[in-house]
């Protein structure tokens, strides 16, 4: 059928009074078939959001606001965007301050009325072959209509391009936030508690919001709400009253299938996002048995009256077969891991082999000796590097995959790498974000055979200053496949048998080795922090089983293709800066004040300082590190500072990159495998080719779109990922309840301590409960728990012997003990815990849930499982 054009703003406030729906029911009821219809729709959609006369209902859904609530308009205010209290339009004041017991939702409504942000569910198939843009679209307007956070805090502003180096400049001052006050609205994500009390997270910085449990009724975790603050105590905590549902969070649930007292029960896997269970009847099992673990859609939410009810949808398994970890990671996250066969076909369709029309008008590189350099167990290849000496310094050609040249913007590859956002990488299996036909054949870099790709071709002076760089479309045959330990031995011992047998890649190598070498000095000239992290494998038995945890050793190769990424990331993100073609940036913001004031305390127990007065640089945490090295705690010195650091995101400004002390950076190297980098290579190209920027595809309120999605995929992919590690480490040390160990406290909490298992690489909590009848009370200035009559204390860093007394599975916790306590037989056995560190330096706070931001390692690409210690991601 036709399309049947853009639909008028009376139109569309018209259907929404008649049915409130999404914007995919939206875009299909109008039949918008088209891009650019479908991109007028989002606008208008904006505009009613800003106007006040479309907001979302408790359900997730667009509905026009009645006539009493819009406000009024007002003559456009001087006073900057960031510093307007967000109390001054309220479209959703006229909603009342509680909230009924929302009705029974099924799997299909809760697919059409759900504007997922953060946790999105599974998506309906698109209509009319609708872009995937289209639901992220949906983000955008979700964010527009729940106003910006009164605790925001600035963005850093634009910089100013620079003719070489991008290195960022100290800004003017560290911005306050704004504290938020009674009656102030606040958007962000709930995180319920078994105990029918909850927490809104709020988005920007700034403390947690408690609801108390009548707040909570219809509410799960990862609901977008807006909150109105009703309490503010004297130590800053907040409490409020539900206003308005913003998005809702998929209304399944992952979970083992038992039976008892005759009624069959389902309980989720995650019981700290889903403390509940629901209850199945004998015609909803769906074949399922007993014990096996089962997908089940929820028939009503938590807070209702009556019992909560499912129906099995799926069998996932047996309990705990090999490899269950992973399926129960893919649904527990609604990561997509099956390709549809649309999107299969179309990458097949593409053949083998690089065909000759796709080589026209491409420069020819295939005799320049470009080599891969990758990890052992690497499938995928997205980068090859070449360097040679030239007059004044060196000539650096770093060639990537062009991806570009085969997925295409609308296409169902397109579409589906949208919605994936980025490959997935979980020990022994990769969930790709492009069908393996391309992702590990005809786009991967391997070698001896020819390759489309996109070069930035650098020129960079002997301080590793890049002086020039240009982008060009290229047709390449890798001349090797190497791996970095072997491109470390042949460094370090050139007259080697290794090197001597691969006496023509050696000189390249050296090459490369100088290149490092400047780049390496120019990195640490405008102090970049550097870290040590100490990054970890599974080693696995035949029956898939974790034999050891072992440490990955980091090598020179590693740092060389770090610092080849790195350099093309800063062109690629200088060259795309100023034009009116968008594309995504990597940006890393300021550390928040109030946590960089608990480093500097922390530091100061250890005789270190932080320099740089309130606004610290880059360069004064790199001073720390540096001034850490070979120190017995230098790994908690690291671990703390990364706690410290804001968290990189995708956006269509330029911001800036924090950590790496640049004021331009994207993510350009890894377009197989990051949907960021397949979006920058399209502008690129765009750019490269003298198009207008009119026609490129994405409009600047799309890319941001983009951009919040993409964040959202990358934070989704990683919990996934930390998921199977936690459940993988529980499965281990489940075998060794019992067994004591030597360990260090890496984190101190007011309801305990967190300690690493010296020598295994895993950590668990010893509940304060746990530490004697005396009681203790965290000194948050010294990272201490202090005895209330001994003054006895437990500090971060101190050795202390533990003993293992629980491992739960399902919730990924491990309980200790201190090891003397347990010979007494004097502890209590608590069953709180969990297997990895807190992500921030407070952990979980008494009474409330920890929000702290997971740090970004200093590196280009990702870590993988499949790649051994990895080009790791920044």
């Amino acid at each position: 059928m036709a399309s049947a054009g853009v639909p008028s703003v009376e139109a569309v406030l018209a259907r929404l009074r008649q049915s409130p729906g999404s914007l995919d029911d939206l875009i299909g009821y109008f039949k918008l078939k088209k891009l650019p219809e479908q991109t007028a729709l989002e606008k208008r959609l904006l505009e009613l959001g800003r106007s006040g006369q479309v907001r979302l209902d408790r359900r997730g859904r667009l509905e026009t606001t009645p006539l009493e609530a819009v406000p009024p308009a007002k003559p456009a205010s001087a006073t900057p965007a960031a510093a307007r209290p967000t109390t001054t339009a309220k479209p959703l004041a006229a909603e009342p301050p509680t909230k009924p017991i929302p009705p029974p939702v099924s799997k299909a409504e809760a697919a059409k009325v759900g504007l997922v942000v953060d946790v999105p569910a599974v998506p309906a198939k698109p209509q009319g072959g609708m872009l995937a843009a289209a639901k992220t679209a949906a983000q955008s307007l979700s964010r527009l209509i729940s106003g910006p956070p009164a605790t925001a805090m600035p963005s850093l502003p634009p910089v100013a391009a620079k003719p070489a180096g991008g290195k960022l400049k100290a800004s003017a001052a560290v911005p306050v936030p704004v504290l938020p006050k009674v009656g102030d609205e606040l958007g962000g994500k709930v995180s319920a508690h078994r105990d029918g009390f909850g927490f809104v997270v709020v988005d920007g910085p700034g403390e947690d919001v408690f609801l108390p449990a009548r707040e909570m009724r219809g509410l799960m975790t990862g609901d977008r709400v807006r909150v109105r603050i009703t309490n503010v105590e004297a130590n800053g905590r907040l409490s409020g009253e539900f206003v308005a549902m913003l998005s809702t969070a998929p209304r399944f649930v992952v979970g083992r299938l038992r039976r008892e007292a005759g009624r069959w029960l389902v309980t989720p896997d995650n019981q700290k996002a889903q403390p509940f269970e629901l209850s199945v009847s004998s015609a909803d099992l769906g074949g399922a048995k007993e014990g096996q673990v089962v997908r089940a859609e929820m028939l009503s939410l938590p807070g209702s009256r009556s019992p909560m009810t499912g129906r099995i949808t799926e069998i996932v398994g047996e309990h705990l077969a090999p490899g269950l970890e992973i399926e129960i990671a893919l649904r527990r996250h609604d990561l997509p891991h099956e390709f549809p066969p649309e999107v299969e076909a179309e990458a097949e369709a593409f053949g083998p082999e690089v065909r000759a029309a796709d080589i026209e008008g491409r420069v020819d590189l295939r005799k320049l000796p470009l080599m891969t350099i990758d990890g052992i167990d690497a499938r995928d290849f997205d980068d090859a590097v070449y360097a040679e000496k030239v007059r004044g310094g060196y000539r650096l050609v770093v060639a990537i995959a062009d991806v570009s040249a085969y997925v295409e913007p609308g296409s169902p590859l397109d579409e589906e790498a949208t919605k994936r956002g980025t490959s997935v990488y979980f020990p022994r299996r990769v969930i790709p974000m492009l069908p393996e036909a391309l992702s590990n054949g005809l786009c991967s870099l391997n070698p001896n055979v020819d390759r489309l790709c996109l070069v930035c071709d650098m020129k960079l002076s002997k301080d590793g200053e890049v002086s020039a760089a240009k982008f060009y479309e290229a047709v390449m045959r890798s001349q090797a496949r190497l791996i970095y330990e072997d491109v470390a031995t042949m460094l370090a011992e050139p007259k080697g048998e290794l090197a001597r047998a691969n006496a023509k890649l050696l000189p390249h190598l050296q090459n490369l080795d100088a290149v490092f070498t400047a780049l390496f000095a120019a990195r640490q000239q405008r102090g970049a922090i550097d870290f040590e992290g100490q990054e970890t494998k599974f080693e696995f038995t035949d029956d898939r089983k974790i034999a050891r945890i072992v440490p990955v050793q980091r090598t020179r190769a590693h740092r060389l293709i770090e610092e080849c990424m790195i350099a093309a990331n800063i062109e690629a993100a200088k060259f795309v800066s100023g034009r009116e073609t968008p594309a995504l940036h990597r940006v890393h913001e300021r550390p928040d004040p109030q946590r960089v004031q608990v480093l500097k305390d922390f530091l100061a127990g250890r005789a270190l300082t932080l320099g740089g007065g309130e606004e610290p640089q880059a360069k004064d945490f790199a001073a720390v590190t540096e001034a850490a090295r070979g120190r017995p705690d230098t790994g908690l010195i690291h671990m703390m500072i990364l706690r410290t650091m804001a968290q990189a995101r995708y956006s269509p400004e330029p911001l800036g990159h924090y950590g790496l002390a640049l004021e331009h950076y994207a993510h350009f190297t890894s377009p197989i495998r990051r949907y960021p980098d397949l979006l920058l290579h399209r502008a690129v190209k765009h750019i490269v080719k003298r198009r207008k920027p009119k026609s490129f595809p994405y409009s600047q309120e799309q890319m941001e779109a983009l951009g919040l999605h993409c964040s959202m995929t990358e934070r989704r992919a990683d919990e996934a990922t930390r998921d199977v590690s936690s459940w993988l480490k529980c499965e281990f040390m489940s075998h060794r309840v019992g067994d004591s160990f030597d360990g260090v406290v890496s984190a101190v909490t007011a309801f305990g301590l967190f300690v690493d298992l010296s020598g295994l690489y895993i950590d668990g909590l010893v509940h304060i409960s746990a530490l004697g009848e005396e009681g203790y009370q965290l000194d948050p200035k010294t990272q201490r728990l202090v005895g209330r009559r001994s003054g006895h204390a437990y500090s971060l860093g101190q050795p202390l012997r533990v003993q293992v007394v629980r491992v739960n599975l399902e919730e990924r916790k491990i309980d200790l003990v201190p090891a003397a306590s347990a010979a007494g037989g004097s502890s209590e056995m608590v069953q709180r815990g969990r297997t990895h560190s807190p992500s921030g330096a407070g952990g979980q706070r008494a009474g409330g849930k920890g929000r702290q931001p997971q740090p970004q390692a200093p590196s280009p690409k990702s870590s993988k499982s499949r790649r051994s210690n990895n080009k790791k991601r920044r």
